[in-house]
């Protein structure tokens, strides 16, 4: 079957990615081997979308509609057969319309999401961003300690703190929370919105 540009290859996971989200991936699967080395081959990326329902492995799984794009920062392969990628989240799509390859792999049309207003610095900004450099500067002395200078920051390059959507993002992806709540999350249209359901739970946690 020839690639078509139309149609977007999806990698169903169970876990949420969001814009500028760093995300490590083993790809042990055929289907995915290949699906990744195409992807290689073309310089495209893939779409990361959370299942909906079913399992990573297998038959195709039903995703969610709303997902990321995946584009590939780095590769290794230490053994043979799996693949680690270290993958950063692009801009967000809409699944209008999905089909199944005869090897299980799903593919999409999408829309793409309009990428969220940065908006003005606020007090509920300031007060999430000035915890999260706190965690991550916690994870980066600790991180350091134990790898040395081999340790590579789970979190985007560069630092944004001056961004709500960064920081919305950023918080989005740590906090203990089931993948529903991450995912709807994800498809809230805006960075305040999101900034400020992050803030809340900060507050009730005793966070912040």
């Amino acid at each position: 079957m020839q690639a078509d540009d139309s149609w977007l290859p999806l990698f169903p996971l169970k876990t949420v990615l969001f814009p500028d989200g760093i995300l490590p991936l083993k790809v042990f699967e055929t289907r995915y081997m290949d699906m990744v080395r195409e992807c290689m081959r073309r310089n495209m990326p893939f779409g990361v979308v959370l299942i909906k329902s079913g399992q990573e492995v297998g038959a195709a799984a039903e995703p969610e509609t709303v997902g990321c794009m995946a584009h590939m920062s780095d590769w290794d392969m230490e053994k043979l057969g799996v693949m680690t990628l270290r993958i950063r989240g692009g801009k967000r799509f809409r699944i209008t319309n999905t089909r199944v390859l005869p090897d299980q792999r799903l593919e999409a049309r999408v829309e793409m999401i309009p990428a969220d207003d940065d908006i003005p610095v606020s007090d509920i900004h300031v007060t999430c961003a000035k915890t999260l450099k706190i965690v991550i500067d916690d994870v980066s002395a600790k991180g350091r300690a134990e790898h040395g200078e081999s340790f590579i920051s789970p979190f985007s390059q560069p630092i944004q703190l001056d961004s709500a959507s960064w920081v919305a993002n950023r918080w989005c992806e740590i906090l203990p929370i089931p993948l529903k709540a991450r995912q709807k999350l994800l498809e809230l249209e805006d960075a305040q919105s999101r900034l400020s359901i992050v803030h809340q739970y900060l507050l009730q946690h005793k966070i912040v």
